[in-house]
């Protein structure tokens, strides 16, 4: 792995945050994603499971966790299975984790071969009354492809049909949603790696270079500063594409006149940046370009300041709807005729800001977490308000991930250049 691992003790600690929440004679099995195949004999990118890395630290495939806390042998109690390597598998993969590795990186003292799993699992499961099984119970998630964790669901249940079935998302999103200091510091690595990105590609950019040579400056930064790589799809986005939420063509050529959006971040040691910021191709605003930058920076301040300990999530969004409501009157893009004729549903200023202002992140980048109870210190979310004009041939998006805090907020991108003048003169 590039990056530098965390602690043992933070993955102690997130079981015992874990176990804290299990009732008595429980199991939890949590396993790791598959290696995903392409076309032929081809596979993707191996991406460990978050939730078994969020426990264990452990950034391999094949391996299972399995947490006892109740059984009777202490020993047994917490157990990690990994795959055994050998001399092919090191010659043609590489090095896998020994046993004596896995614990130093784990804290688990129990590490056996997964080929050992049915029989230890079977008499854990005979004297449990409860099996915690994990499934991607994300709001936005779209099941296609079935997991190693829903095929054990099935021969779990096929196998042992009168237990106490139970849930353990709800219990990891709870978990996962407030970060230890451990996890912000990894996250600010990713941030901090992002920022060299975005200052490397000020200094590129100009009239004529096209939108994927800028997300190549981008991914060199970003690996050889030891991230994986970009946390998700790169979105640049230069004149009329800014306007497609999701672009990622990146194929097209960025012309004098235009402003070009990236949606951007480095991954670092599974965390993830997520960075929106909006700059001219030829590193001057015009007046309109800049009075909406204007606008979405004021947005993005407010909402900042409306994040706190407390607050629903609904809540704020539906607050940050109105003052971005004041902000498209003020530019003339809506007025009072829109607002008093709109649907509650879809009120007005949605035509040019359809999409929501913040969402978690940490080791997913649109992280688990509640959407509907208080928000608590210790969330870390983006914050991204944007105007999107077509008529115009403009959209812009600025984006930051900040920590929530008892008593206000710590951004983490606040080394970022956002600033319109900090913009043009780095551009210079």
């Amino acid at each position: 792995m590039k990056y530098t691992p965390l602690p043992k003790e933070l993955y102690i600690k997130n079981r015992q945050k874990l176990i804290s929440k299990l009732p008595s004679k429980a199991v939890a099995v949590f396993h790791s994603n598959d290696i995903m195949p392409t076309n032929a004999d081809g596979t993707m990118k191996f991406r460990q499971n978050n939730d078994i890395f969020y426990l264990s630290g452990i950034d391999q495939e094949e391996s299972v966790l399995v947490i006892c806390p109740d059984f009777p042998n202490p020993e047994m109690r917490e157990i990690l299975f990994l795959r055994e390597t050998n001399d092919h598998i090191a010659v043609w993969e590489g090095h896998k984790y020994t046993k004596e590795e896995a614990e130093q990186a784990s804290g688990i003292q129990n590490i056996q071969w997964v080929a050992n799993f049915d029989q230890v699992f079977n008499t854990l499961v005979t004297l449990s009354a409860h099996i915690f099984l994990n499934t991607n119970e994300h709001l936005r998630a779209d099941i296609q492809v079935e997991s190693r964790d829903a095929r054990f669901i099935k021969t779990c249940k096929e196998r042992y049909p009168l237990h106490n079935y139970h849930r353990v998302a709800p219990l990891m999103h709870q978990l996962r949603a407030v970060k230890e200091q451990e996890e912000i510091d990894q996250m600010q690595i990713a941030c901090d790696i992002t920022e060299k990105g975005f200052r490397r590609i000020l200094k590129f950019v100009k009239p004529g270079v096209t939108e994927y040579e800028i997300e190549a400056e981008f991914i060199h930064e970003f690996i050889r500063n030891r991230s994986k790589g970009f946390a998700y799809e790169p979105i640049i986005a230069s004149g009329p594409n800014a306007c497609v939420l999701h672009y990622i063509e990146n194929k097209e050529i960025c012309k004098d006149g235009d402003l070009i959006l990236f949606d951007v971040g480095a991954e670092y040691g599974n965390y993830n940046a997520d960075m929106s910021r909006t700059i001219p191709v030829n590193g001057r605003f015009t007046k309109r370009q800049r009075a909406v930058y204007d606008s979405v920076l004021r947005v993005q301040s407010a909402a900042m300041d409306i994040l706190r300990p407390g607050v629903n999530i609904q809540d704020y969004h539906k607050e940050v709807g109105l003052i971005m409501q004041s902000e498209l009157v003020s530019l003339g893009l809506i007025d009072q005729t829109d607002i008093k004729n709109q649907d509650p549903k879809w009120p007005a200023y949605k035509k040019y800001f359809m999409h929501g202002t913040s969402h978690h992140l940490g080791l997913d980048v649109h992280d688990v977490g509640t959407m509907h109870e208080p928000i608590t210190a210790g969330m870390v979310f983006t914050v991204e308000p944007g105007i999107y004009i077509p008529e115009e041939g403009m959209g812009i998006r600025l984006e930051n991930n900040i920590v929530i805090q008892e008593n206000g907020y710590f951004d983490l991108m606040r080394n970022i250049p956002i600033e319109a003048e900090e913009i043009e003169e780095l551009m210079r």
